[in-house]
């Protein structure tokens, strides 16, 4: 699944490629992609709208008209394409079509139909529509401090691992970047959350940005199903220190990266930097 800096990379490209476009017709090809309102009137709602900004909160997009708000989330396999009106595609995995009036065409393709769309009147508070309402703070919201996260994780009995996880309290983070986090906090993944001192949630929140950001920076991680459909090729997966390395050497101590399943995921890190406490 696409995490934040996915997420970013995609929201940052769409934005390039498309800019200030005006929609002149929508179509959907599968009616339980749209959450919200009814088919006719979020077809209805969207045509002759013209997109003001684009953003993201966690792994969600937002589509900024003016006074409405389009947010998307792609899910597992989720892709958008911007090509034109004449080039082809694919029928079976085409959606949604967004048809623009310079004859460009926002597409999203989807094999497992796992993706959703809304469109709401705009509110001024960015978490307040329903589709983000089990949503927390997004990893660089400002008011996300070390403060928040200890109150908001220190009393649960979960793992370290299933707090990063957990998009409630920071939206954003999934399997891969966690288990890179675990690793730069040189604990393992299994930790007991009310474990970690106040101090920790310092370290955890630096070292999440620090993840995150170098990972928009590379245009997210190209790795299983997830490629950026935009032209644009992640890399973040050749600066991977644990994810997906099983068998591998550690890039600090050179022992092997081990595998485990924790809360059903898969899970990677080093035996010997990463300790329980």
């Amino acid at each position: 699944m696409p995490e934040l800096p996915e997420v970013e990379t995609v929201v940052r490209t769409l934005e390039k490629k498309l800019g200030h476009c005006t929609i002149e017709s929508v179509e959907v090809r599968w009616p339980k992609i749209i959450d919200t309102p009814d088919i006719k009137t979020f077809c209805d709602r969207l045509k002759g709208q013209t997109i003001q900004s684009y953003g993201r909160i966690g792994k969600y997009l937002m589509f900024d008209l003016g006074d409405q708000m389009l947010i998307a989330h792609m899910r597992m396999e989720g892709k958008f394409y911007v090509q034109k009106a004449e080039e082809p595609y694919d029928h079976k995995h085409v959606h949604l079509l967004i048809r623009m009036r310079d004859g460009f065409e926002l597409r999203y393709h989807d094999t497992r139909k796992f993706g959703r769309f809304a469109l709401y009147d705009k509110r001024e508070d960015p978490y307040a529509y329903p589709a983000l309402k089990h949503v927390g703070l997004d990893a660089f919201d400002e008011r996300l401090t070390p403060t928040y996260l200890y109150q908001q994780m220190h009393k649960r009995r979960i793992t370290l691992k299933q707090a990063l996880l957990d998009q409630q309290i920071m939206a954003g983070v999934g399997n891969i970047y966690a288990d890179e986090i675990c690793f730069a906090l040189r604990m393992h993944p299994a930790t007991k959350i009310w474990h970690l001192r106040k101090k920790d949630y310092e370290t955890m929140l630096t070292e999440t940005r620090r993840i995150l950001s170098g990972a928009a920076r590379a245009g997210g991680t190209t790795i299983r199903s997830y490629t950026s459909s935009l032209g644009v090729d992640g890399r973040f997966q050749l600066e991977l220190n644990v994810h997906a390395r099983e068998g591998e050497p550690c890039p600090i101590c050179q022992g092997m990266v081990k595998k485990i399943t924790l809360a059903t995921r898969g899970t990677y890190y080093c035996p010997a930097c990463q300790r329980k406490r």
